[in-house]
């Protein structure tokens, strides 16, 4: 089990995005999160941890194939995709991509891996996408099946308890974890209202802050072959009515995150290109 203890530079803000349970828009959302911080200006490094899939690894691999062919210049973090086997190999991306990096968005599998609750130690924000369902909130807390009531927080709520207290022993910070309410359809008022209810229930109950996150639609899968995201809609010219109103969920969302703005570093950035993992 590697150890969740590596210093990080005070500089670089960790976003871990976990949810062990696939499906959930979790490496779609990391990536335009880490997009949408480089279009700030930040400099952002992005660490795949999903050595089978590699979503966020190929996602942005496509993206800057995507640059050199067409010679658009767009926002275009650092990345690297773990092997999923090596704890120093582990410990060596991270603190190649901390280093010189504002922020590091760290994507993990949807599934238990080592690494993955590693990176949960080491993160500053967390954050936990779900659909709006009551499959996805068994992950972190169970309800009554009459009442909807929640009885008891589930065993990945118990985890990152426990991820919480081992870093604070660390080093005395706080993780803020974040539930992102991904992919709402709605088309369920009844469900949605009942899957809040319990949300707001449990969040009280554990600590974790609850924000909406992207709709399920199309473009985002039609954007990934070429590593593009919303945020570069105008250098494409997709900007129809389901692209800006897609822009502004992203808005929104990077809004409610509410990520510390980057602390000034005499460091020069490091060249924004795919490290080799």
């Amino acid at each position: 089990m590697p150890s969740g203890s590596d210093e990080t530079p005070a500089r670089c803000h960790v976003v871990v995005f976990a949810n062990e349970k696939g499906g959930t828009g979790k490496s779609t959302t990391a990536v335009h999160v880490a997009i949408a911080l480089a279009a700030r200006g930040a400099r952002v490094a992005a660490l795949d941890l999903d050595h089978r899939q590699r979503t966020t690894g190929r996602y942005l691999d496509n993206r800057a194939a995507t640059i050199a062919r067409t010679a658009v210049d767009l926002p275009m973090p650092r990345h690297a995709t773990h092997d999923g086997v090596s704890e120093d190999g582990y410990a060596e991306l991270f603190a190649q991509l901390t280093h010189g990096s504002d922020y590091l968005v760290i994507d993990t599998p949807g599934r238990d891996d080592p690494f993955a609750r590693c990176a949960a130690t080491q993160a500053d924000t967390l954050v936990t996408p779900m659909n709006d369902s009551f499959v996805d909130f068994d992950l972190i807390g169970q309800v009554d099946p009459e009442s909807f009531k929640v009885t008891r927080p589930s065993f990945y709520s118990e985890l990152i308890w426990d991820a919480r207290k081992q870093r604070a022993r660390a080093d005395g910070a706080t993780i803020d974890w974040v539930v992102l309410r991904n992919r709402l359809q709605y088309v369920e008022a009844r469900n949605m209202r009942r899957v809040s209810a319990a949300l707001d229930q449990l969040s009280k109950r554990v600590g974790f802050r609850i924000i909406p996150g992207l709709s399920e639609r199309v473009i985002y899968r039609e954007l990934f072959p070429a590593g593009l995201t919303m945020i570069d809609s105008k250098q494409f010219g997709a900007m129809g009515l389901s692209h800006v109103a897609a822009r502004q969920e992203l808005r929104e969302m990077m809004a409610a995150l509410a990520l510390p703005e980057p602390v000034p570093a005499s460091d020069p950035a490091p060249a924004s290109q795919p490290l080799v993992a």
